[in-house]
C-alpha cells in the first residue's frame, strides 16, 4: 500500500511516496521551500505543487509544525497567525481536492520511528523529539501516541519556552557550535527525563543527521538516540498515519 506523505517545516516541504507496509520512499523526496510569509494559502499552494509532481490523485498524510487538534490549528506555530483555528485537513482539501489525513510533525516523525526505526518493538515510555526550527514532541506507551504533545514549549529557568532557548534554529541564529548547542541541548533533555522518566528518548529533524557532533554533550541516564529515518521520518509517518485512521 503506498500513501503520499508530506512534511510541513519551517523552511521547506517535503513530500514522497510511502510503503506504508515497510515505511520504505517509494520515489524520490520532492523539496520546496516554505513560503514566505507562510500563510495558508501560500503553504496550500505549495503543497499543490507536490500533489502535482507526483501526480497523485489519493489519500494524503501531512505532518503539520503547529499544535492541533482534531485537524485544526491552535496556533500559527512557526507559520503565520493566520493558521490559528483553521481546520486545515478540510482548508487543504478544498484546496487540492485530496483528502487529508494531518498529524503534528513531530508525532508523525515518532509514527515512523515506533512502527520502523529505533522505537520499534520498544515497550514503555518513547519520546521522540525533533529539533529544527522548533522543537517538537511524540510521546508514547508501549508503541501507542498521545498526541499533541508539545514538550517544546516547557519552560528553560529563563522564563523563555525551551524552544527558543536551544532549537536549532536557535544554533544557526546565535552561531553556536556544536559544543554549544549541546550544552543546551544537555539541559533541556535532563529537564524532559526528570519529567516523563522515559524509556528511550529518539532525536529527529533535520539535525538527527549531526547527532554523533553534540551527542557527547548529553550526560543523562536514559538511553538517546538518533532516528534511524532521519529525515526521512515525518514523512514516512505522515503517511502511515493515513493508514492508521489518525484525526
Amino acid at each position: 500500500m503506498e500513501i503520499l506523505g508530506i512534511d510541513v517545516g519551517g523552511t521547506g516541504i517535503k513530500g514522497a511516496i510511502v510503503n506504508v507496509e515497510t515505511g520504505k520512499l517509494t520515489s524520490n523526496r520532492r523539496r520546496i521551500p516554505t513560503p514566505n510569509p507562510a500563510t495558508p494559502e501560500a503553504v496550500a499552494e505549495t503543497i499543490q505543487k507536490i500533489i502535482t509532481h507526483f501526480k497523485w490523485k489519493g489519500p494524503v498524510g501531512c505532518g503539520f509544525p503547529t499544535p492541533l487538534q482534531h485537524g485544526t490549528c491552535l496556533s500559527g506555530g512557526n507559520l503565520h497567525k493566520d493558521f490559528k483555528n483553521l481546520k486545515i485537513d478540510d482548508f487543504f482539501k478544498a484546496k487540492t481536492g485530496n483528502d487529508f489525513t494531518i498529524v503534528n510533525d513531530a508525532d508523525a516523525a515518532g509514527l515512523s520511528e515506533v512502527a520502523f526505526g529505533a522505537g520499534k518493538n520498544v515497550n514503555g515510555v518513547v519520546i521522540m523529539v525533533t529539533l529544527g526550527t522548533g522543537i517538537g514532541s511524540a510521546l508514547f506507551l508501549d508503541g501507542k501516541l498521545l498526541p499533541n504533545t508539545e514538550f517544546g514549549h516547557v519552560l528553560h529557568k529563563s522564563g523563555c519556552v525551551f524552544e527558543k532557548y536551544a532549537a536549532n534554529s536557535v544554533r544557526i541564529e546565535e552561531n553556536l557550535s556544536r559544543k554549544q548547542w549541546g550544552k543546551r541541548l544537555h539541559k533541556y533533555f535532563k529537564h524532559i527525563n526528570l519529567i516523563l522518566s522515559p524509556d528511550l528518548i529518539i532525536v529527529g529533524g533535520g539535525s538527527s543527521k549531526k547527532f554523533s557532533k553534540f551527542e557527547a554533550q548529553i550526560n543523562i541516564k536514559t538511553p538517546i538516540v538518533p532516528a534511524i529515518a532521519e529525515n526521512d521520518a515525518g514523512i514516512i509517518g505522515a503517511a502511515l498515519a493515513v493508514k492508521q485512521g489518525l484525526k
